[in-house]
């Protein structure tokens, strides 16, 4: 008897995967967002406390588009449907599967502004999804590494071009910032010894697949995402260490590699609702769209203006969360000018070209600018042959701005940790301002390559004096001696950095006081003339300034 309900329970998921094959994926979209019981005054009601932190921290107020989709309209619509994949509050739609000849009737209820076709038929079977595709930057050389001193010293330098020896040395390895990443499949990952301490320590706090939704295993599919993730969040000195192995992680899959339709523009803003819930702050996206299976869903160069294409309205908007999306330019550089792909176009974001080892834009990385005259890309930097983790745990090179982006969003993770006052825009502006091109930039590496040191000590170093706060003081300045006073803060402990020009942590100390009124006093050591930079944590208050030695 057993065994005739399981024969009869395989026939019924065979016989509904064949019929989800004739039916179609849409987007329907509302024209209005009534409540019941939510209101913009108690936005507890519907996003998490750390999300509203995010908000507060950065001054931004919570609007409609944080408000869930009315469960009224949901409700009405679904006896004409066949099954729902998910809502979207920014969309304010509902992505669906639906018989073609249903769609008449829904686009005729009185709360539909339209229906969208976002994808035709509906892929049950995730096997085909091994599948590697051009525009996500798979460009795989196949000659793999083991742990090898040559391997190691090329993984250092994509890591030199951004300071992030000295990020590291500073003490920001991305600890506190919480990174999505949205991809194909992060199989592997879930093994591999380089990613082991994001389990040990809890860094992994929501993963989850936007393409099939009933799949609870992101550890699966296609490898692009474990390559993305292995230059953001590896922590193995032997074989390779990203910038951001502290940060905490959201996984994604959003990707559908067997096919290209708009539907994967909806599962990335849904993605993004998705992290902005768990209080994400950056958001990598290596992916790129341009063409798809349907040649009337392409873009054309006139569509990249950052406001046209779904998705990069959809970057926008969690631009206007506070969120940082760092996104891949695109790998259609042979095109010439006006290549860049969405959302590399919209504002707000940024958006990353590839170099090769002599530092020149690699060939295949893509060119703005945006029709509308804005200079992409913003930043670039490594992105040829560049050293990633394959999900066998074994080194090999691929090229693509899908790997420089990644990069770049986890020098952003720890140059925020380093900078946790700045807002998004501040941030965005610290790294451009970094970059080597800062004062030239153009459409083929933007703002140039960012470097921590630049961005993180540039500002102060650039100035004369930054003591004139009563609270503040380090003195004498200029020193002479081996003996500091640190005046700063309300706590009778604290943290003392003392960092060199070049970025290098020279001596990192707790340090005590037996009173408010008396300062810190720092026995430092004897210095060459020059100029440091001086750093003190005290409660929740951080402070940095300019010290000179005669």
């Amino acid at each position: 008897m057993a065994k005739f309900k399981l024969i009869l329970f395989f026939t019924f998921l065979l016989t509904g995967a064949f019929q989800l094959q004739a039916q179609n994926r849409y987007a329907i979209h509302y024209k209005f967002k009534p409540q019941d019981g939510f209101s913009l005054a108690q936005p507890a009601q519907y996003l998490t406390s750390k999300s509203i932190e995010r908000r507060e921290r950065q001054a931004i107020a919570i609007d409609s588009l944080d408000l869930p989709v009315s469960e009224k309209y949901i409700q009405e619509v679904r006896g004409f449907v066949d099954g729902f994949l998910y809502h979207s509050k920014w969309e304010n739609a509902s992505l669906v599967i639906a018989k073609e000849e249903s769609i008449a009737a829904i686009q005729n209820l009185p709360f539909v502004e339209k229906v969208v076709l976002a994808a035709p038929g509906f892929v049950a079977d995730g096997t085909a999804l091994n599948r590697t595709k051009e525009k996500v930057g798979l460009t795989i050389n196949l000659n793999l590494k083991a742990k090898t001193n040559k391997a190691n010293a090329a993984y250092e330098m994509q890591n030199a071009i951004l300071g992030i020896q000295e990020m590291h040395e500073a003490g920001f390895k991305g600890k506190g910032v919480t990174v999505a990443v949205f991809d194909a499949g992060f199989p592997g990952v879930d093994h591999i010894p380089a990613f082991a301490h994001l389990f040990d320590n809890g860094q992994l706090i929501g993963s989850k697949d936007f393409v099939h939704v009933w799949n609870d295993n992101v550890f699966t599919k296609n490898q692009h995402g474990t390559n993305v993730l292995s230059l953001m969040a590896t922590d193995d000195p032997d074989l390779i260490v990203a910038a951001a192995p502290e940060a905490n992680y959201i996984l994604c899959i959003t990707e559908e590699v067997a096919t290209e339709y708009r539907i994967e523009e909806y599962n990335w803003i849904k993605a993004a609702e998705y992290a902005d819930s768990l209080g994400v702050d950056i958001i990598n996206s290596s992916l790129g769209y341009w063409d798809f299976d349907d040649r009337s869903m392409n873009y054309t160069v006139e569509d990249m203006d950052g406001e046209t294409a779904l998705i990069s309205r959809g970057a926008h908007i969690a631009g206007n969360k506070g969120i940082l999306v760092v996104t891949s330019a695109g790998n259609y550089g042979t095109r010439g000018e006006f290549s860049i792909t969405a959302p590399a176009d919209a504002k707000g974001i940024l958006a990353i070209g590839a170099v090769n080892s002599s530092l020149q834009r690699a060939g295949f990385s893509s060119q703005g600018p945006t029709v509308d005259g804005r200079i992409k890309p913003d930043v670039s930097t490594y992105g040829e042959q560049v050293w990633l983790l394959r999900p066998n745990g074994n080194l090999g090179t691929s090229n693509g701005t899908s790997f420089s982006s990644p990069q770049v969003a986890a020098f952003a993770a720890g140059l925020w940790q380093a900078r946790p006052e700045w807002t998004k825009d501040q941030l965005i502006e610290g790294i451009l301002k970094s970059s080597s091109q800062a004062n030239n930039p153009d459409n083929l590496l933007g703002y140039g390559i960012p470097n921590f040191v630049k961005a993180y000590f540039g500002e102060i170093l650039g100035i004369a004096e930054e003591e004139n706060e009563d609270n503040w003081k380090v003195y004498p300045n200029p020193v002479e001696g081996t003996d500091l006073f640190v005046k700063f803060g309300n706590q009778e402990v604290g943290e003392f950095s003392l960092i060199d020009a070049n970025g290098k942590v020279l001596q990192k100390s707790n340090v005590k006081r037996t009173s408010l009124q008396d300062p810190f006093e720092v026995v430092i050591p004897d210095l060459p003339s020059g100029v440091y930079i001086v750093e003190m944590y005290s409660g929740n208050q951080v402070k940095r300034t300019k010290l000179m030695k005669r």
